[in-house]
């Protein structure tokens, strides 16, 4: 395109606008994404961070259960609990330990989060309605954050229960929404747009310009985290010194009171984060609904199509098994360890918080030190994705010691303190990773589709962990070590799928796949 030409498109668009590429017989988009849009999509990560829903949130809900639980070795609610001894409540028809209550919590709401993402998680593929689902969960959260101020006793601990679950719940999917944007960012940069350029004009391999795209892609996943992780760093020094104008180690009260005011204060950083991405997101366009389907249904049809097409894109099913296995042995891993910290260091706001700097610094380093390794080394997602994995296993390892010593296994706070620079250094890189990873395998026109197929998929594993988790302390006599029995063994088994994805074969299979779209086949009702 000249420059004349390229002016005058400006004129009628009003953006910069490149001519749509196809490459492989994926069309690329004719937004570009400008450096401001790509530093709010940065941005926004710095608010949703998961300090309310994923940090204090459920250690405030752990910190008001031990409140007000009670010792089981005692006539209910006679014996506050102590420190080393067990701590109870009912809960859903049955004398429950506080940890194992945790989990089952948990796990219901990311059930609650597995239908609602196959309700509206197609909506993110037609016409512009993702931006409005993002907007819609980050105000929701950013309420439920400020919700907490009213949730500062022990009694109220029910009420924990609810904002417990909307908070994890409006946290996931709102991270969801926005994680889904960034392949269309990477698709849109300018230099792939030259890249693209490049291989129609024969000056490129399509295999080059999809190893060109997915460094692309890893780059602004990668440096999402990186930009993350400084601003929560920040944000964490602001909350040491509010921990101490409120006197949070004076008494059990002030620490209850400061849980709640850290939650509500992260609620509105993340909406002052979150406010440039609205207005600044291009608001790409998506697909048309076939005929038939309606937005209450299309969510059902849509998801039924791509594991139907996911039996035909052999690849891609490999690495949705693997990511249904390795997502639920995380999130439970994570969650089983946060119980088991939260007990450790007391429920101390700012204990919690200054381990949360340890995390959050060695989080940023280890996430930027993967990068540049791959980048340097011209690594592929998968072979570091594979790295990753081995050192979660690790951590599965160190709980599993646990079970019949109380010399290691996450009970003590040195314990703690490195845990929190391990999990930075070498599991965070898995949220960057994984996610890449997800684009590696899917049909880049259908991007939306599979990213709220693996989303269902991720939330649904997510909730059957902590239930079985929850049901081994339980059987185990409240030994809170025992699920990761459980979580090492499914770690284990779940390397096998990974290992058999082949990323070549992933690129021939989508190609096929959209050859049938092209021609309408892929919602027909028969394969």
């Amino acid at each position: 395109m000249s420059d004349t030409a390229l002016e005058k498109s400006e004129k009628d668009v009003g953006q910069e606008v490149l001519p749509a590429v196809d490459v492989g017989g994926r069309h690329s988009s004719a937004r570009i994404t400008t450096r401001i849009e790509l530093w709010a999509f940065y941005v926004y990560y710095i608010g949703n961070n998961g300090l309310s829903g994923f940090n204090f949130g459920p250690s405030q809900f752990q910190n008001l259960l031990s409140l007000a639980g009670y010792d089981p070795s005692q006539p209910p609610f006679t014996a506050p609990c102590g420190v080393g001894t067990d701590c109870v409540l009912p809960y859903l028809g049955r004398v429950r330990d506080v940890n194992s209550i945790v989990l089952l919590t948990n796990g219901i709401s990311f059930a609650v989060q597995a239908v609602v993402l196959l309700l509206i998680g197609a909506w993110a593929d037609y016409g512009t309605w993702r931006p409005n689902i993002t907007i819609f969960f980050t105000i929701l959260a950013v309420a439920v954050s400020f919700a907490w101020l009213g949730v500062e006793d022990p009694s109220k601990w029910q009420a924990g229960v609810v904002l417990y679950m909307l908070g994890l719940i409006t946290y996931q999917c709102a991270l969801t929404f926005w994680t889904a944007a960034f392949p269309g960012l990477a698709r849109d940069l300018p230099e792939v747009h030259e890249s693209a350029a490049q291989v129609a004009q024969g000056d490129k391999s399509s295999e080059d310009h999809a190893d060109f795209e997915s460094i692309a892609r890893n780059r602004i996943s990668n440096v999402s985290f990186a930009v993350c992780s400084a601003g929560e760093i920040v944000i964490l020094v602001i909350m040491i010194g509010i921990l101490k104008g409120l006197k949070s180690d004076a008494s059990t009260e002030n620490n209850t009171k400061a849980f709640s005011v850290l939650i509500a204060f992260s609620g509105g950083v993340w909406l002052l984060c979150a406010l440039p991405w609205f207005f600044l997101e291009r608001r790409r366009p998506g697909l048309t609904l076939p005929p038939g389907m309606s937005l209450l249904t299309i969510g059902f049809k849509q998801t039924y199509v791509a594991f139907r097409e996911c039996m035909k894109l052999k690849q891609t099913f490999l690495y949705l098994v693997f990511y249904f296995l390795m997502g639920d042995v995380l999130n439970t891993t994570v969650t089983v360890v946060g119980t088991l910290q939260n007990s450790v260091v007391s429920y101390s706001t700012l204990q919690l918080t200054l381990l949360l700097i340890v995390g959050i610094v060695t989080q940023g380093l280890g996430i930027y030190l993967f990068w540049l390794v791959q980048k340097y080394y011209r690594i592929s997602t998968k072979a570091m994705l594979s790295f990753n994995v081995f050192w979660i296993i690790i951590l599965t390892v160190w709980g599993l010691i646990g079970i019949h010593t109380d010399k290691f296994g996450f009970k003590h706070v040195w314990e703690i303190w490195l845990y929190q620079a391990y999990y930075g250094l070498t599991v965070c890189p898995w949220y960057a990773y994984s996610q890449t990873m997800i684009s590696e395998v899917s049909p880049l026109p259908q991007m939306f589709l599979f990213f709220a197929l693996f989303s269902v998929v991720g939330k649904t594993s997510a909730f059957i962990g902590p239930f079985v988790s929850s049901a081994i302390i339980t059987a185990s006599g409240n030994n809170d070590n025992y699920p990761f029995v459980f979580l090492f063994t499914l770690g284990t088994l779940s390397t096998i799928f990974l290992y058999f994805v082949d990323v070549g074969k992933s690129r021939v299979e989508c190609e096929e796949f959209l050859e049938a779209e092209f021609k309408h086949k892929a919602f027909e009702d028969t394969p």
